[in-house]
């Protein structure tokens, strides 16, 4: 059978230990029996980011820019073990970080429903779809160890010289101090993106943040978005049968529990990081969700929203086969690939996403899956195989 052609390329990002190895597999079984696949790959590896000093995380966000569309593996972000572990030069960035900025993105992650695997929260019938500004507050953070008592400041001085000093705490010992930002321009960008995406995918948007403690920080995104949707977004609402509807982030989370889901919810860049996985954990497991970075202009970047299995990855090298969990790697690949057929106005490419789609979901709910579902599964699961079994069976199906 003849391979489906691409028009044009999508920017590759390999990535870290475990869904490294799976990343190579789901390429060799799903992918390239079927297409014939263009890509330009960066190698962001932790090693290379850091020989590079994060000049391959760059050039990768630029050809996402340039492409438009960009499929990437999970990748390590370093601490003290892991410079020690791979002899690094220094502590590097969060890569995934680097990227959201360049992009001035939002990330939008929704778990993956089968039938045999039931939501811990009874009452979500349907996806909640997690939106994640993904710019600022402590991920561009700046930390104080302070070693006495003293006056902690904040002090902002302007262009012209012009200074704002507020006091933050007179400390009476030893402490901790933080200071984060945001910026006007980000959070518009965040607000329209969620918008837009919502019509898209035809469900009401809810944000939640704490602007009764936080009165100035998290009171500009409530005034930012309220303004945003009244000026350009209210009537389209409206005509579609949508709302737009803010409350405090501790109220928005007691309401998610009671909710059917079909809504997107649109948090602060922390709130989101823990609220997507808490949605992915009580849907059934974090490698069931598919997660998109989308910038404001028109680029996308499909990710795995977990990280890079480091268990799994060190009895991986011992010679163990692992039952780790590929499909939200695969799901990265699929949307990737739907989009760049969107974009190129290749229905066959199109298609052949939604069939890999289907193949995996029908793998699973014909009770043939890996270890972290076989646990949840109703009915018990038939078969558990471990990630090369399970991919194999995936083929398998495609191919039939």
């Amino acid at each position: 059978m003849a391979k489906i052609q691409m028009k044009n390329a999508i920017a590759e990002l390999d990535g870290d230990e475990m869904t490294r190895v799976l990343w190579a597999v789901i390429k060799e079984k799903l992918l390239e029996p079927f297409v014939e696949l263009k890509t330009e790959y960066y190698d962001l590896g932790l090693k290379s980011r850091d020989d590079s000093d994060d000049k391959i995380t760059y050039a990768a966000a630029e050809a996402i820019k340039r492409l438009h569309v960009g499929v990437k593996c999970a990748t390590i972000t370093s601490n003290e073990a892991r410079v020690k572990e791979y002899n690094l030069k220094q502590l590097t960035r969060s890569p995934n970080g680097i990227i959201r900025e360049e992009l001035d993105g939002t990330v939008f992650r929704a778990p993956i429903f089968v039938k045999n695997i039931k939501c811990c929260v009874t009452s979500w019938k349907k996806p909640i779809v997690l939106g994640r500004h993904a710019y600022g507050d402590v991920y561009k953070n700046c930390e104080i160890k302070v070693p006495g008592a003293g006056k902690a400041e904040l002090v902002f001085t302007g262009e012209d010289g012009t200074e704002i000093r507020k006091t933050i705490q007179v400390m009476k010992g030893p402490g901790i101090i933080q200071g984060i930002h945001n910026m006007d321009k980000s959070i518009e960008s965040f607000a329209r993106c969620c918008f837009n995406y919502a019509l898209d995918q035809k469900i009401s948007v809810w944000l939640g943040t704490k602007d009764t403690i936080s009165k100035t920080y998290d009171g500009n995104f409530k005034a930012i978005f309220q303004k945003i949707f009244d000026e350009e977004f209210k009537s389209k609402f409206e005509a579609a049968g949508l709302e737009y509807f803010y409350t405090l982030i501790d109220d928005c989370v007691a309401r998610i529990m009671k909710h059917e889901g079909g809504i997107l919810w649109a948090c602060k860049n922390y709130d989101g990081d823990v609220m997507s996985d808490m949605i992915a954990s009580a849907c059934g497991s974090l490698a069931m969700m598919t997660s998109v970075l989308v910038s404001p202009d028109g680029n996308f970047e499909y990710e795995a929203s977990h990280g890079t299995v480091q268990k799994h990855y060190y009895r991986y090298l011992k010679g163990e086969k692992t039952s780790t969990n590929p499909v939200a790697t695969i799901f990265a690949w699929t949307g990737a690939l739907a989009k760049r057929g969107e974009l190129d106005n290749t229905p066959e490419l199109i298609d052949f996403a939604k069939k890999l789609e289907k193949a995996t979901l029908d793998v699973i709910e014909e009770g043939v899956m890996t270890g972290d579902l076989a646990r949840i599964a109703t009915p018990p699961a038939e078969k558990v195989l471990n990630s090369w079994e399970f991919i194999d069976a995936i083929a398998d199906k495609l191919s039939r």
